[in-house]
């Protein structure tokens, strides 16, 4: 394995003393960069700056009720005008946009996390309010449900119009972007005339599984069978786009599965370096600066996933992940493209790296101003995903 300057000395360090508390951005500064983020940055890029106003003005603490309470008041809001439409008989488009909004003031009501009782009853709220939107989509998402170990799988299923056989990406998010947030990238794919499979990373939104369950690559595998098993899309030609921590999945599953998978987009995510606690120590307690309650939430919502409810226990949870570990680093991959930012506080660019020093020959882009997943300042937010669907889409052309 390749050494890595300063990554040593930092791990002998970590060992030698017990972590710092996990950091926690004051309520003020919260409110500021929500505002920074209103109507323009995921995920507050679709709430309008004056209700966002009117919403923090409202909200007095750090509390995780108070916070879910007030954003769904707005989201409920939108709901009950949405129902209103239906009986009117307004236009689909303009049912699906108030719905849609309601369900996004709700999704940021459970944001990042359903850790609280209020937090989970937003999510309940937003994933009502978002099947009223999606019954007026176009093109029609499907609610597809297999079966899964005695358990279920939910994912949503959206096919180009006019196409015939179109191969499919599966697409997923992170520990707080969950299949349901995955709408405007959908639309982008489906426009490149790729059908999209939008679900959840284990750990996260109606997955039956955590993070680290033996059974969570499983699931993977048991969503291409069915693909093969639809005579709407071409199952024969998929690709896997993973988002964030769940940018890991598709890094294992380009190894899991090498012959069914075309393409795999690992996207800001983490496969040995940001797993050991020399890189999540400082992650979760002074870095994570580009997370909305700092760097405490983050640690809260990968977690929630991965099933642990202490930074120990997730310092001991998640080295267990590593694909260097696992043994699968060297081995035979699907094509891989790696996409980071260099300046990433939450997933090391430098895993990207890693991949490519090992296997099958990977493709890469790494920005070097950019943040986690790639973002930089004054950047186009399309050019990073576009860029990412072309190569998808010429990796499922072949």
């Amino acid at each position: 394995m390749r050494i890595f300057p300063g990554i040593a000395a930092l791990a002998a360090l970590v060992s030698l003393a017990t972590p710092a508390p996990a950091q926690v951005r004051p309520l003020d500064e919260v409110k500021a960069e929500v505002m920074r983020r209103a109507s323009k940055i995921n995920p507050f890029d679709g709430v309008k700056p004056e209700e966002a106003r009117q919403i923090l003005d409202n909200i007095k603490s750090l509390d995780k009720d108070e916070w879910a309470r007030e954003w769904c008041k707005v989201g409920l809001a939108y709901e009950a005008s949405g129902e209103a439409m239906e009986k009117q008989g307004a236009p689909a488009k303009d049912i699906a946009d108030a719905f849609h909004r309601g369900f996004q003031y709700c999704m940021l009501a459970r944001y990042p996390s359903p850790t609280s009782p209020g937090k989970l009853e937003a999510y309940n709220h937003s994933m009502r309010i978002f099947r009223k939107a999606a019954k007026h989509f176009d093109p029609p998402l499907q609610i597809v449900e297999i079966p899964f170990e005695g358990k279920k799988l939910v994912g949503y299923l959206q096919i180009p119009k006019n196409a015939a056989r179109a191969p499919v990406v599966v697409n997923w998010g992170g520990v707080d972007s969950w299949k349901e947030d995955r709408v405007k990238s959908v639309e982008r794919m489906n426009r490149a005339g790729l059908a999209v499979l939008s679900i959840d990373m284990p750990g996260t939104g109606e997955s039956p599984v955590l993070y680290g369950d033996p059974a969570a690559p499983k699931t993977y595998s048991a969503w291409i069978d069915h693909l093969l098993t639809r005579g709407d899309v071409d199952g024969s030609r998929i690709g896997v786009w993973g988002l964030s921590f769940g940018g890991y999945w598709a890094a294992r599953m380009a190894y899991e599965e090498p012959a069914r998978i075309k393409g795999a987009v690992f996207h800001g995510g983490n496969a040995h370096i940001g797993f050991q606690a020399a890189w999540l120590t400082p992650a979760f307690t002074t870095g994570g600066a580009t997370y909305l309650f700092g760097a405490a939430s983050l640690l809260d919502a990968r977690g929630r996933a991965m099933g642990t409810k202490t930074m120990e226990e997730f310092l001991q949870a998640a080295p267990k992940m590593s694909l260097l570990s696992l043994g699968l680093i060297d081995k035979p991959s699907a094509p891989i493209l790696g996409v980071n930012g260099k300046l990433d506080d939450q997933a090391p660019a430098a895993d990207i790296m890693l991949l490519m020093e090992h296997g099958s020959p990977k493709a890469a882009r790494v920005y070097p101003k950019g943040a986690h997943m790639g973002r930089t300042a004054g950047m186009d937010e399309n050019e990073i995903p576009d860029m990412i669907i072309g190569w998808l889409k010429e990796r499922l052309e072949k």
